[in-house]
């Protein structure tokens, strides 16, 4: 009841402002004239729910009309009224993404670049963090350097971070005063150098696209040049609530989440203490979460520390270790990049294999907090994959087993009714002596032989007993021969038949046609089926883990 009562009380304060509330949502400027005419205080007031003003409200409805007309009657100080999240109208703007309501604000009061939200984020991160690149470069002009300095606020730090994440840095990147005893990097991401001669010769071949490579390598390097400028600063400190507050923690899990390799490289080996670090909503050390979100690259790197071990044997909040990790379905997004249920059972069943192969055989039996062993854990969760993955098998071998043993019917009848028939005396083919019909022969048998062991391989995917780690090596392996043979036996059938074709025509015009047109069903069979065999090889033959790789070396750079 305390929570109805406050918010009626709430609502009561809005009620004297429901006139101006109203003449601002609907854009009615001789309504919102007239009340403030009578209410002059009115402009600064808190007239809808979070606290926002009429300048904000008018900046959520769009109306560009109202926003120039508001700031024209407000001061600079009144322009400076933050709402209960500490959003000025600034801010409010900058979020919406309204260049030229921003713009209107700023030419009146251009101090407000500098006030934080109760974040702490000044306007210039929030237009950044909500992807208005080309309005983040207009605030980054506007803000003193200063501000960006990490006595100051956070805002330096989350500038860097989403600037490197969406992509969005300058063509310099320039160190700042080290007067300071930390490094303070300045992201000029308002700095668009252009050599005008060097674009009008761009344009002028046509060649645009060397000039977006030529920007993405600039970005690239500066990126790189940035990072090792933040590594260094979070070498210089030892206090983990300032490195939380910089969200450093934060980062290291995004790079392991998002597979950015050279940023958690470079975080690692600047900083050797940060393989200790947990997460805090789970306790999952970088070893675990990395086997969580699958990134095999950073996988191999965490195997190649000397505290590999270690990491290896600590558990999560949940009790669960490493190997219940691996057995854990994974985001959906990670999966979504293999073809087939499968293939995506045989990759989850490689990774549980090899991280079992560095895990303490303790673990094996170890319980969870849900009374769950590792392998327990893996079945109960890839449960629904299994049967999809049995789906597919079972689908994919019923249909080749029926190409195939059409395949095999039609070269087993094509031998005993030869082209051109038998001589009746000596009962031999009459074209015998020919090297088409060498040929002819040659490759009816080969494509009868290789349908026949195609049906054998998709029968023995039919009646298998598809447990969990027949996926592992047994089903694709047969799958890739049976796939194989199939495709040949195609192949050297439509040879045979094109063999027997210009046995009988001999030089026909109809020849060229005849045989041309032989090699479309080859080529679309190799065109559905060849990529899937390709990569079902290179999953079940090939390795997403790196078994030679060195123990990563550590590396000091002075401040």
């Amino acid at each position: 009841m305390a929570g109805i009562r406050e918010n009626m009380r709430e609502n009561n304060d809005f009620i004297p402002f429901l006139t101006l509330r109203e003449a601002v949502r609907n854009g009615d400027w001789k309504g919102v004239k007239d009340f403030l005419e009578q209410r002059p205080d009115a402009v600064t007031a808190k007239i809808e729910g979070f606290g926002r003003t009429p300048l904000q409200v008018a900046i959520l409805a769009g109306h560009m009309h109202i926003v120039k007309k508001l700031v024209e009657r407000m001061s600079e100080e009144e322009l400076k009224t933050v709402d209960d999240n500490g959003f000025t109208a600034l801010a409010e703007a900058t979020c919406g993404g309204n260049y030229q309501m921003a713009k209107c604000i700023l030419k009146k009061n251009k101090s407000l670049v500098r006030i934080a939200n109760i974040n702490g984020e000044l306007p210039v991160v929030l237009a950044i963090v909500t992807g208005h690149i080309e309005l983040a470069r207009y605030l980054y002009s506007l803000t003193p350097i200063e501000d960006f300095k990490p006595e100051n606020s956070i805002s330096g730090a989350a500038l860097c971070t989403q600037a490197i994440h969406m992509g969005a840095l300058g063509k310099s990147i320039q160190s700042a005063s080290t007067s300071s005893p930390r490094y303070e990097t300045r992201l000029s991401i308002t700095d668009q150098v252009r050599n005008p001669e060097r674009d009008d010769q761009v344009k002028h071949f046509g060649i645009t696209g060397i000039k977006q490579l030529y920007e993405m390598k600039a970005v690239h390097a500066q990126s790189r040049e940035l990072l090792q400028l933040m590594c260094r600063v979070v070498t210089s400190t030892s206090d983990d609530q300032q490195r939380d507050q910089a969200c450093v923690y934060t980062s290291i899990y995004r790079s392991i989440y998002d597979g950015n390799v050279e940023f958690f490289l470079d975080m690692v080996q600047t900083n050797p203490e940060l393989v200790w670090i947990t997460e805090k909503a789970n306790g999952r050390n970088i070893l675990s979460y990395a086997i969580e979100c699958r990134q095999s690259t950073i996988f191999n790197i965490i195997c190649g520390l000397h505290e590999k071990n270690e990491l290896a044997s600590e558990m999560d909040f949940g009790g669960n270790t490493v190997l219940h990790l691996a057995g854990k379905l994974p985001d959906s997004t990670v999966l979504s990049r293999i073809p087939g249920a499968a293939l995506k059972m045989q990759r989850e069943l490689q990774w549980f294999k090899k991280v079992e192969s560095i895990a303490q055989p303790k673990i094996k039996e170890h319980m969870n907090t849900q009374f769950f062993k590792p392998w327990q854990y893996f079945v109960k969760e890839h449960k629904n994959m299994m049967k999809d993955g049995e789906r597919w098998m079972k689908d994919t071998a019923t249909s080749c087993t029926v190409v195939g043993t059409l395949i095999a019917t039609i070269m087993f009848a094509a031998v005993f009714t030869v082209p051109g028939g038998n001589n009746q005396t000596t009962g031999f083919p009459i074209f015998s002596e020919e090297k088409l019909f060498i040929l002819f022969i040659v490759s009816d048998s080969l494509s009868l032989f290789s349908s026949s062991t195609s049906v054998l391989m998709f029968l023995g995917i039919l009646t298998s007993r598809y447990a969990e780690d027949d996926f592992l090596k047994s089903l694709p392996t047969k799958m890739i021969i049976g796939l194989s043979t199939l495709l040949f036996s195609i192949t050297t059938m439509m040879i045979a038949f094109s063999a027997a074709v210009l046995i009988i025509l001999q030089k026909s015009w109809m020849v060229i046609p005849v045989i041309w047109l032989a090699s479309v069903p080859v080529t679309l069979f190799v065109l559905m089926q060849f990529p899937l065999l390709v990569e079902m090889s290179v999953s079940t033959y090939g390795s997403i883990f790196d078994d030679k790789k060195k123990p990563l070396q550590f590396t000091s750079r002075s401040i």
